[in-house]
């Protein structure tokens, strides 16, 4: 090579080196804090990247994503939410209520975007659907809205149901609001109801002790503790000879009784659009939050043969499916 060839060669380097660090440093960084585990949230995840890439964000080629998973322990996500501070990530992305208003109390800056959040004007998370104001918005999940038609349907589906006991998972607002609505659902079919809360995994083997014989049938919201655990309730549920209604549909497919609520898959990959959205420069406060298009009910009939129930004809033909 040419010494006048080398120094065009090596200046052209030194020009374009710059350019590409101060690209490669440009490039967003997604915060995405899962309230349960990687595994356990890996379709959800999937249904988000692919939707990304549909729009244009490829992880690794001009997005970068920071995972934190909080394993359902509500105090990981203070501790997730005070490092994606620290780190200045472009935005966070949240799932379920408690890392929702964890990262809300964390930052008044930095964009949030919840893919699920149960109720969020009652639990403070925005101030109205419409209008979200500050600097987070997503998507509403609707628990305690259609926390009735859950009680309706195990009512339906058990008619001579008298004793449903319910799960409190902590101190969550949106898992006290679910609760109410299922007091009240309960009240109208003159059922008599009990709670039993539940703190920790190590807590789940007590309450099943604890709840034999007081319920025909067990109510379990869609908190994060119970979702990382639906494996193990499912078991002493079926131990217990314990129906079980869910809000979301995952548990049921691994062992639960039926489920009723919004598709998540669907609803992560909605919040992609809300998120490419503010990463091309829109503002949380100006994107309305939006609510569930697809709801799924699902009957898992091989955990009625188990339990010895019969599901109705009726309710098998509401069913958007059957796990058999």
């Amino acid at each position: 090579m040419k010494r006048r060839d080398f120094i065009t060669l090596l200046g052209g380097a030194i020009t374009t080196w710059p350019l590409a660090a101060s690209a490669q440093q440009a490039m967003p960084v997604i915060g995405l804090m899962g309230s349960g585990s990687a595994a356990a949230q890996s379709h959800l995840t999937a249904a988000f990247l692919q939707r990304l890439r549909e729009l244009g964000w490829t992880e690794g080629r001009n997005l970068r994503i920071e995972y934190r998973w909080g394993e359902g322990r509500n105090e990981r996500f203070a501790e997730i939410a005070a490092e994606f501070v620290r780190l200045k990530v472009d935005l966070i992305l949240t799932h379920n209520t408690p890392p929702t208003l964890a990262a809300k109390q964390a930052t008044s800056v930095l964009p949030i975007v919840f893919a699920t959040a149960g109720d969020p004007v009652g639990t403070g998370i925005v101030a109205s659907l419409a209008r979200p104001g500050g600097n987070i918005t997503g998507l509403s999940g609707q628990a305690a809205d259609t926390a009735g038609k859950r009680v309706e349907l195990l009512r339906d589906l058990i008619p001579d149901l008298r004793r449903l006991a319910i799960f409190s998972g902590d101190d969550s607002p949106v898992t006290a609001l679910e609760a109410d609505e299922v007091q009240g659902a309960a009240r109208a079919f003159a059922l008599e109801t009990a709670t039993f809360e539940i703190r920790r995994a190590e807590d789940i083997a007590a309450t099943f002790e604890a709840l034999q014989g007081r319920a025909q049938a067990l109510y379990v919201p869609a908190n994060p503790i119970f979702f990382v655990n639906r494996i193990r309730i499912n078991i002493f549920a079926l131990t217990a000879r314990l129906p079980t209604m869910y809000t979301v549909r995952e548990p049921v497919e691994i062992g639960g009784l039926i489920s009723y609520g919004p598709n998540w898959p669907n609803m992560w990959s909605r919040a992609a659009d809300v998120v490419n959205k503010v990463l091309r420069g829109a503002k949380p406060a100006d994107i309305p939050v939006e609510q569930p298009t697809k709801f799924d009910f699902v009957v898992n009939l091989t955990t009625a043969k188990a339990l010895g129930l019969t599901v109705p004809p009726t309710l098998l033909a509401r069913a958007d499916e059957v796990i058999e």
